[in-house]
């Protein structure tokens, strides 16, 4: 088992495993933390990862098992100690890692008497048994037994029916979760309105993948979710030229702005929420609560009514001026005037 202390960085936003250990080859432990965190974002950040953990990450089962000796699933067989679904419900035990896309095939092919482990399965070059120890069957009397197996790969768990028989095969239930269980908790600390959070993470694997692999695997799919968010074309930024309109991708706007303004093209400014102003978060909450939500609410109001706004201060106002001016070349009304 590896301990490290917990370090705390209030400058950058850092992840630490800060313990890890291997109870047996099918069970992996891993604890980690996630520092500094802005309130409410620890359990934001923490249910996100967990569902990914759990729902996200590919695995690869046992999901199929053939055999001519089998006439049903709860019948049993001279010279084999175990009954048909006590065989099924120990191949749906044996953990996998592979690499493998679909579905593949594998098999065993032994005879007795002996007892039947995983490490006697005939695997593809892309698939390993994480415990050949994993018991399957054993033999009584000197018969040969075969038995055609089908592997793959996917996500989630599948509850196979009792009609899904395929010429004399048998499914077997696949649970394709590497991860086994998920805790998230949250630690506060500092003072007053500067409390920040630690988020802890606490993973458990089947051995197929480390914790630390999971939480990789599982932050690259999720943020692969959001990726189309990032590439699509947003229908509410719009410039009017006259009669011709402009569609734009959401993170190029202050670049087109600036071209628009020296361009001297006039800015829908219904168009432009407050959200891509970039405000601090404390100022962007001030204006929503006063129900300015976008650039033409905001010029809509001048100084004055801005320091009407509760816990509104001087400084947040010089901020606001900065930004308008910056992005917009636009100075915001010393009086009150429609736009």
């Amino acid at each position: 088992m590896v301990r490290e202390k917990i370090r705390v960085s209030t400058r950058t936003l850092q992840w630490k495993c800060v313990e890890s250990r291997t109870d047996n080859k099918r069970l992996y432990y891993g604890r980690f933390i996630l520092s500094p965190l802005m309130k409410g974002q620890a359990d934001t950040i923490g249910t996100a990862v967990r569902r990914a953990l759990l729902g996200e990450i590919e695995g690869t089962c046992i999901t199929r098992a053939k055999s001519e000796k089998i006439p049903h699933e709860y019948s049993t067989i001279l010279g084999i100690q175990e009954s048909v679904h006590e065989i099924l419900m120990n191949l749906k035990e044996i953990v996998l890692r592979s690499n493998l896309y679909g579905t593949c095939d594998a098999s065993i092919c032994v005879r007795g008497p002996r007892c039947i482990t995983a490490h006697d399965i005939i695997l593809p070059p892309a698939v390993e048994i994480i415990d050949n120890t994993q018991h399957i069957a054993t033999l009584t009397e000197p018969i040969d037994l075969c038995i055609e197996l089908q592997l793959e790969r996917n996500r989630g768990y599948r509850i196979q029916t009792p009609n899904n028989f395929q010429d004399g095969s048998y499914p077997i239930d696949a649970i394709f979760m590497p991860v086994r269980n998920v805790n998230h908790s949250i630690h506060f600390y500092g003072n007053g309105n500067e409390k920040q959070e630690i988020l802890f993470l606490e993973i458990w694997t089947n051995g197929s993948l480390t914790p630390k692999e999971a939480l990789y695997e599982a932050s690259r799919n999720l943020i692969d979710l959001f990726i189309p968010f990032l590439h699509a074309e947003e229908e509410n930024l719009h410039f009017e030229d006259n009669q011709h309109k402009v569609t734009l991708p959401p993170f190029i706007l202050h670049e087109k702005l600036n071209e628009l303004r020296k361009n001297k093209k006039k800015i829908a400014l219904k168009s432009i929420f407050i959200d891509q102003l970039e405000l601090p978060p404390r100022i962007y909450n001030c204006l929503k609560n006063s129900n300015i939500h976008t650039l033409l609410d905001l010029l809509n109001n001048s100084q004055e009514d801005l320091m009407q706004i509760e816990h509104f201060r001087i400084e947040d106002a010089k901020q606001i001026w900065g930004t308008l001016e910056k992005h917009f070349s636009i100075d915001l009304p010393k009086k009150k005037k429609s736009i």
